[in-house]
């Protein structure tokens, strides 16, 4: 009689781990596509900006069609990414970054453009933009890092692998402006 209590009580224990081991994956799992969720959210809201700031210099620098042209096709190649994977999505936001640093150099051109109120509010409101997607990728990276930690060690690997859990990926730009060491030169 005892030996079957301590077995069933092993059983239990050993249920209870599973249940416990599980929800947490589950719960590490959610949150990195709740992290992902919100990074799609300030991608939105920038690809929405994009055309009124391309629009509004415009109007001051006519003869930078290529820079326009350049950057509403990076914007539209954002926008078709969506749903195509992490890596994907990141090397077009990467590649937006870049065409979107070239608008702004052009901006930087035109007095005019520079005091229009139009233009300073919509760049203060992609800064204010470009700015929660670095903390919303900084989240959503922490997230997966997490997430792929439960995946990867013992023993909540075991439980990953029988029940089908993949590593999550990680949001990483490939912009060359981001991967360049600056140089600082004071002569």
């Amino acid at each position: 009689m005892l030996v079957i209590g301590i077995v069933i009580g092993i059983v239990v224990l050993l249920l209870l781990f599973v249940v416990v081991v599980y929800n947490g994956l589950v719960r590490a799992r959610n949150q990195t596509k709740n992290a992902w969720a919100q990074i799609d959210v300030q991608l939105k809201r920038r690809h929405d900006l994009i055309p009124n700031l391309v629009e509004t210099v415009k109007g001051y620098a006519a003869h930078e069609r290529g820079t326009f042209e350049a950057v509403t096709n990076a914007r539209n190649l954002a926008q078709s990414a969506v749903g195509k994977g992490v890596g994907a999505q990141a090397k077009a936001e990467g590649e937006l970054s870049g065409f979107l640093s070239k608008l702004l150099a052009v901006a930087e051109n035109y007095p005019q453009l520079k005091a229009n109120e139009n233009f300073l509010a919509l760049q203060e409101e992609l800064t204010s933009t470009e700015n929660k997607i670095s903390f919303s990728r900084q989240f959503y990276n922490d997230s997966v890092l997490h997430y792929n930690n439960n995946i990867q060690m013992f023993p909540s690997n075991i439980l990953a692998g029988m029940f089908g859990f993949k590593q999550g990926e990680f949001f990483q730009t490939e912009a060359p402006a981001e991967r360049e060491v600056p140089k600082v030169s004071f002569s």
